[in-house]
Order: structure tokens, then sequence, then C-alpha cells
């Protein structure tokens, strides 16, 4: 496919760039009478076309402003030239469904503002890197620039004279490519998620301009090699089912250029064939993003996610538009675009909203999977496990991957726990408040190394209270965890009942030091949830301190054994790898075989049932030390802690129950029904155990190297 693809590049059409009509990106030449019709008729298009059209008729009000850039993130012009971008793509758009000659002058004239003074411009005074940015304090933010305002050109192509697109493509598009290309050459062939925007404004505005040799390095990296650009790109950063590298929040943020030069490179060379490109990747992508967000439209907080971001997101609108659109893809996206409320004003768009009018949609389609990551599908990845409707839905992650680059975290082995359309067991995701210029400039505040990105942050191991790898990216990046058993449909062999299970080995993240880690989802007898079982198997030949940790959401509301707290002058769990991060509210030694720990979260009770023995202790921290800027939320966790052991099993079943009703003042279920855990045999090949719910006995068995049958419930 490769090679093919080469000789397909070098030989294919290229000859004939800009001459496929102009607008000829998202909306295309021959389907803007479709859409100016469809306007009037679909309701969908109708609102997302009144709100374009709104905020391009606000533009037309305000003289346009060019300021010479100074401010970082959230800064005035930062915020200046981002609203330029926008409103050139909104009058673009406006244009060519009025055909109103307001709306294009106005995209000629910021054109010719930023013309005239683009190349009288330094580097920007606040880059964070170097060379970095010359509109905005990071390249990167350069190259979303450059993908709206190509479009925008686009749009008002044929609007323009000649001799206006002549002084255009000498004063400002050239000096724009050159800055990408050469000035920032390293962020153009990287291996990043910034070289998808990079690539992806470079390749349009090489067709929107009839730039053979822009629209070349954008496919194939600087030196036309195939050793980066944006095949590459897709090579190396996606798994064959669709993962990201860098994790599903920060493909929500490339997937935007990903499939916006995909249309592009559609419509100018078909004959590459893009959307068949490594067996439907780009579809792929799009569909793994949306699987790797729960109900309440939130991405799973994987690596250096913000946990405020939706599949609403502008990104995901344009990747939902495109994947219908022009893709294919089934109706049950257009749940999604319902839920989005709105669409882009394109191709892809128009279909959208055509076909919700027809009524074509069906109920996102969530699945229980496991996805593989790395280039080749060979490093580990994400098991997601998932029951009930998309109204009353349980899922577990455990994310068991790469490292995900600088963004990645040191959390091998980490699991997540949603139910009741909220996080259960959460993940802090980052430190950072985007675009707030008073909070580290709006960038990753420091404390996104020091407590985020630290295993302790995480609902996995922690072995002598050091994160994984000693927190060093680069050599989490060498070794990658594996997968022992994956299956969402096994069935109970005394039952017939279906037993969701994802099960991952780690042997690299701490020296000596075996982790397997099981996950079952399953639904005892008269119960309304499925419980989570977590088994967590640790091996070494030398003695460690394990903690285990859980980051709960809500509110402890019993507790099982003996404890005491802190009172006065709160002291800190330890002095690094996070730890100096987090005070110590309260400890307990369990006495007994079995401990229990309630909380509240949503009018629901969830309760953890663990196993112990007469060395396990359990600390209650709460987040907030040594933040002397107010950068952390604070929020609680209970750590189950073994001392010291060289081997250790934790056994863990959190069950759901119960109910609380502020608003008609009842509870009822609030006590727990599991109890009796029994650790009956555990072996390096079987762990056996047992347990009780509702005064029914459930007998366990995890058989490590039997992919036959993998477990027993009896």
């Amino acid at each position: 496919m490769k090679n093919i693809l080469l000789i397909i590049l070098m030989i294919a059409g290229l000859n004939v760039f800009g001459q496929n009509g102009h607008p000829s990106i998202m909306l295309t030449k021959e389907n803007v009478q479709a859409v100016r019709e469809g306007v009037k008729k679909y309701p969908l298009l109708r609102s997302s076309f009144d709100e374009v059209l709104n905020n391009a008729n606000k533009a037309l009000k305000i003289p346009i402003n060019v300021p010479v850039p100074a401010d970082g993130g959230g800064g005035i012009t930062h915020e200046q030239h981002k609203n330029n971008y926008k409103n050139v793509l909104n009058c673009g758009i406006a244009y060519q469904i009025t055909n109103d000659n307001r709306y294009a002058e106005y995209v000629k004239n910021t054109f010719f503002a930023y013309a005239k003074v683009y190349n009288t411009w330094q580097r920007h005074p606040k880059r964070k890197q170097t060379p970095g940015g010359k509109i905005f304090w990071q390249n990167l933010n350069d190259c979303v620039w450059l993908v709206y305002m190509i479009q925008g050109y686009d749009m008002v192509f044929n609007y323009l004279q000649e001799s206006d697109r002549k002084y255009l493509t000498d004063s400002l598009w050239t000096s724009v490519i050159n800055e990408q290309t050469v000035v920032n050459e390293k962020n153009f062939n990287v291996i990043h998620n910034f070289a998808f925007w990079s690539t992806a404004g470079v390749g349009m505005a090489g067709y929107v301009c009839g730039k053979k040799e822009w629209v070349e390095i954008a496919l194939r990296g600087g030196k036309k090699d195939g050793k980066s650009g944006y095949f590459k790109l897709i090579d190396e950063l996606f798994s064959p089912d669709g993962y990201y590298e860098e994790g599903p929040y920060y493909l929500r943020y490339a997937i935007q250029p990903l499939v916006i030069f995909a249309r592009a490179i559609q419509t100018h060379q078909p004959e590459l064939k893009v959307y068949e490109y490594r067996n439907s990747i780009i579809k792929k992508a799009v569909d793994c993003d949306l699987q790797c967000t729960y109900t309440n439209k939130v991405f799973f907080p994987i690596n250096d996610a913000l946990k405020d971001k939706t599949y609403e997101t502008e990104e995901l609108v344009y990747a939902v538009d495109i994947a219908y659109g022009n893709m294919a893809s089934g109706d049950d996206l257009l749940d999604i675009a319902q839920q989005q409320k709105r669409v882009i004003i394109s191709d892809g768009g128009f279909q959208v909203a055509k076909a919700i009018y027809e009524g074509k949609a069906k109920p996102f389609a969530y699945k229980p999977q496991f996805i593989k990551d790395g280039r080749d599908g060979n490093s580990g990845g994400v098991g997601i496990l998932r029951t009930a409707n998309n109204t009353n839905q349980t899922a577990v992650v455990m994310k068991a991957g790469t490292q995900g680059m600088g963004h990645g975290h040191f959390d091998r082995l980490n699991v997540l726990f949603f139910d009741n359309n909220k996080e259960i067991f959460s993940d802090y995701g980052a430190v950072r408040f985007l675009n707030v210029e008073t909070k580290s400039g709006g960038g990753y505040t420091k404390e996104n190394d020091t407590w985020a990105k630290a295993t302790i942050a995480h609902n996995t191991l922690v072995v002598d209270k050091t994160s994984q790898f000693n927190e060093e990216w680069e050599e989490g990046e060498k070794n990658t965890p594996k997968l022992i058993y994956f299956n969402a449909n096994s069935i109970n062999s005394n039952n017939g009942r279906t037993v969701q299970v994802v099960s991952m080995e780690e042997n690299n993240a701490y020296k000596d030091v075996r982790m397997l880690r099981t996950e079952v989802l399953f639904l005892p007898d008269n119960a309304e949830s499925p419980i989570l079982i977590d088994v967590f198997k640790v091996n070494s030949s030398s003695e460690h301190q394990y903690d285990l940790p859980f980051w709960y959401q809500g509110h402890l509301t019993d507790i099982s054994f003996k404890y005491k707290t802190v009172t006065n002058s709160l002291k800190t769990v330890g002095d690094k790898s996070g730890y100096q991060h987090i005070w110590l509210n309260g400890e307990g030694k369990i006495n007994n075989s079995n401990a229990a720990i309630t909380f509240l979260n949503n009018q629901k009770f969830y309760t953890t049932t663990f196993w112990a023995d007469s060395s396990t202790k359990v600390e209650f921290v709460t987040l907030g030390a040594n933040d002397p800027e107010f950068n952390l939320r604070n929020e609680k966790a209970f750590i189950i802690t073994e001392p010291k052991a060289k081997d250790q099993t934790f056994i863990n079943i959190t069950e759901p129950h119960g109910k609380n009703d502020p608003i008609a003042e009842f509870t009822i279920d609030f006590r727990p029904s599991i109890k009796n855990i029994n650790l009956i045999s555990d072996k390096d090949e079987v762990t056996a155990f047992s347990f009780e719910y509702k005064n029914k006995q459930y007998l366990v068995q995890l058989n490590y190297s039997n992919k036959q049958e993998f477990i027993t419930i009896k």
C-alpha cells in the first residue's frame, strides 16, 4: 500500500491542483446549491447556519483588528487572532450561502490586513518554544489559524480578483507556509498532534492556491521521503483499531485536521483513496474516539485530559459530519449529532441534517471491547466493559497501552469505573486552566508533572511510594503491557450468565515487580446493577510497600473498621512522587479478613469490600497539599496498603446499591450485600476466592493461562 501510494503521489494529477473549482474543502462547488436549499428545509442545518450568520453579522459591525501579537493563551491579542480566523470562516460560509458580497469583502479585507503586517512581526514575545509561534505563543496555534483561514480563503476565492489572489499568495500565504515548513521545520516533521494541524493547513493551502509543492510536503514530509507528513502520522500514531497514541482526549484535538485534510485530499486527489487508507483507519479513529466516552458525553480522562471536554466540542462536530456524510458511517452517528445540536455548514453537515430530518437516527451503539494500542496493534490497549443501555450504563475502563509520549501518565493498569451517568472511581486528568492567562498563562501548571502524571494520582498500584518508570516517559515508551484475556461475552458455566472480563499484565513499570490485574463485571442473582470484581496480583523476589489507591467521587457514609482521623495539624503522606500533594485525613488497620468502605454518589451508594490480612492498613486522604497557587481540586481517596510483602493479591469488590432521595426524604438499601470474601487458592496460574451476595455464596476462579475457560463463577 505504501509503495503504491508513493507512486501515485509522484505521478497522479498534481498539475491540476486548484482547478477543481471553489469552494473545495468542507463545502464543495458541486454541492453548494443543495446546501443552500437544505438550509431552508432541514431544521438542524438551518439552526446551525443561523448561528454562523449571526456571528458573521456581528463581525461586520466591528472594525477589523489585527494587533501585534503580545499575549499568551487567553490574553487579549491571543483571543483577537482566534476571533479573526473564526470570523473569516463564518463570513466565508455566509457568503457562499447568501451570495451577499459584504461577507466576502470582510474576508478579503481581513486577509489584506494580515498581508500588510505579517512579515513585519518578529517571533512572539511569550513564545513557548524555539523558534515558536509568530501570531500566537506557540506554533501549534499558528497552525490552527492556518487551517481555519485557508477554508475562509477557499470560500471567497472566486470573489477575489486574480491580482488580489497573487498579492495574497506572494505577501501572506507563501510567508505563512515558510513559517510552518522551514522556520518551524521540527514541528512540521514531528510525529505528534502538532503536525496534524501543520500538515493539514499547508496541504489545504496547496490545494486552494494550486501549489503542488505545498501539497507534496504536507503528504510526505519536508523532504518528500515519506518519513514524516500526513500519511506517516497516520501510520505511526494510530493502532489498527483507530486508537490514538496520546489518548482519546488528544485524538479529540487531532481529529479535526485529520478529517478536514482527508476531505480535501478526497476532493482533489480521489485516486489516493484516503478514506480507504490502512483499512479505513480514519473512519475507525472517529468511532474509536466516540467509543472512548461515557454516556455523560465526556471522554475517558486518560493522560493529559481536561475533564470538561465532551463530544459536543467543535472538533467532534467536524469528525461526525465527515464520517457520516463522506465516509458512510452508520446511522447511530446521527444520535451523537443530535446531542451536538449543530452541524458544520458543509457537504457532510448537509447529509447529517437531512438524515436526521428523515428519521434515520439510532441510539449510539456503545460496545464493550478491547481497543488495541500501538501502530501494529501489539502494544497493549484499553479494555472497556459495558452493560445496560445508554441511559443506565455501567462501564469499566482499564488503561494498559503505550506510554502516550509526553502527554502520557504513569498509570499502567489504571482502572476507571462509571455508573448511574457519573464517575465513581475517577482519574484526575490534567492540571491545566485552558486559556486562563492568570494560571500559568493558560498552559499546564507545574502540578501536572508533580501530581497528575504521578502513579499515586491514579487507581493503580504504587510500589515503594515511587511512580512507574521513575517518571521518565521515554522509558515507558520502550515497553508495553500484555493482554492476558478479554471477553465481553464470557459465559458462566454454572448458569449461562454473561460475564465481562479484561485481564492485563505489566512487568516493566517497576524493576522486579510483576503486576497482573483482572476486572470483572458480574450480575449476581437478584442484583439491580452489576458488581465490579477487581483482582490485582503482585509478585516480586524482594519485599516492597504496595499502595492501591481508589480515587472516589462522592461522600463517605460508612467504614466497617476502626480508624483514627486527624483533627488538626495535617501532614502529607509522603514527600515526593505525588505523595507530597495529599493530606492524611485518617487511617485504620484491618483486624478482620474483610473490610468495607461505603460512599454516596448521585443519590446511589457504592461499597468497596476487600479481602485483607493482619498487616493491611487503609489511609484516607485528600488532595491539596503543597499547592501554593491553589491549582489542585480537593479530591479524595482511600489507599489500601500492604507495608511489607513480596507477593500480594488484592481482591476488591465494588457494589452499587440503594438510593438516597433528598427530595422525598427516604433512604433504602444503604448497607451492602457483599460479605465474606475468602481467598481459597492463589498460585501463579490460578486465583480462586469466594464471596457472598444476599446470602448466596459464589466461587470465582481465574485461570490465567486458560483462554478457553479463563473465568468460572459458580
